[in-house]
Order: C-alpha cells, then structure tokens, then sequence
C-alpha cells in the first residue's frame, strides 16, 4: 500500500513539474524557430550536404538515413540513462536520446541552406509493465550556433582540399603499331647510312 502510494505522489509530482515547466518557457513562434535553426551558407548544395554529414557524425551522431538528392539526414544519439530521483524512488526506470534531423537545399543564388532540428526523446517504464514516451524540442540558441560553427569549419576543410587536389594528367595520343615500324626503319637507315649505299650498288 505505502509502495503505491509513494507511486502516485511521485508521478503527480512529475506532472506538475512538466506542466510548470512549460508554463515557464513561452511557445516560439514559427519565424522565431526558424530563425535559430536554419543558416545559409555560400557553397553548393552537394558541399553543405558532405559537411553536414561530417559535423553529424563527428559529433557523436549515427546516421540513420542520408538522401542527397531529397536533402534530408536523420540520426540519433546513443541511448543513456536519464532516470531522475524521483522516478528511480517510485520504481521507474528511463532512457533516451537525442535526435537530429536536417534538410539542405540549393537557394536560387549561389548559397545553400540547411535547417536542423534538434529532439530530446525519453522513455520511462515501471515495475508494473506501465510505459510512457516523451519527444522535447531543443530550442537553444547556443546549441545551433556551435552546429554552425562546426558546419563552417567542414566546409572549410572541404574547400581546402579541393583546392590542393592534383590536377588530372593530360591524355597521350594513342601510338599505332605500324606508325612504331615506321620509326624504327627511320632510324635504323640514319644510324647506319652505308646499308643504304650497298644496296643501291
């Protein structure tokens, strides 16, 4: 009895700390969240998707799916504990992670945008078999700035070593064998002239 008591206090103290929680933060709107979370840069399309890439992963993040042609990336964090105190004294057990989603396109001009989006996900279970799921948006700013950070330094590496790349050889003209017969007899007859003389005698 105490055992479902203290159950029942604990998750309707996590409820109201969710609900003052969101009461507290005021909703953004549309042009509020876009504007944290999408940048332009000036590099193609194809660049910003490979630097992308390069910053997901380099930050700790599995790929979950890549399409260049549709400009979408998802990946997700690996899974770690997120039991909190008052959730681990009514016998529940929680875990999540972090999701990233992005999407590039090509601008008219010659500047490519992304717009990332950032998810904190949480599952928590119970002893009795109860089960519940939580998705959290991550709107600070400092988070997207040090992703463009790091987006701007990918693309500067990029374009550092296609700058250094060695250019292609030329192509030689291709050498027939009978053009190869006929040099050889040329130089033959000038290396030895008085062969030449002896069969004209």
């Amino acid at each position: 009895m105490f055992r479902k008591l203290l159950v029942a206090i604990s998750a309707m103290a996590l409820i109201s700390a969710g609900a003052a929680e969101a009461k507290k933060k005021p909703t953004m709107t549309p042009m509020e969240l876009q504007s944290i979370q999408s940048k332009e840069f000036e590099v193609t399309k194809d660049n910003l998707f490979s630097a992308v890439m390069t910053v997901t992963q380099d930050l700790g993040y599995q790929v979950e799916s890549a399409d260049l042609q549709t400009g979408f990336i998802t990946a997700a964090s690996a899974t770690e504990n997120k039991t909190g105190f008052l959730e681990a004294m009514a016998g529940m057990s929680a875990s999540g992670k972090t999701r990233m989603t992005a999407y590039i396109q090509q601008m008219p001009n010659t500047m490519s945008k992304v717009r990332l989006n950032f998810l904190n996900s949480k599952n928590s279970s119970s002893a009795y078999g109860r089960s519940s799921s939580q998705d959290k948006p991550i709107l600070d700013p400092a988070v997207y700035n040090n992703a463009w950070e790091k987006i701007d330094e990918a693309i500067f590496v990029l374009n550092a070593l296609n700058d250094v790349a060695p250019a292609a050889p030329k192509p030689q003209p291709p050498v027939t064998p009978d053009a190869d017969i006929q040099t050889d007899a040329t130089t033959a007859a000038v290396a030895n002239p008085e062969s030449d003389a002896e069969t004209d005698d």
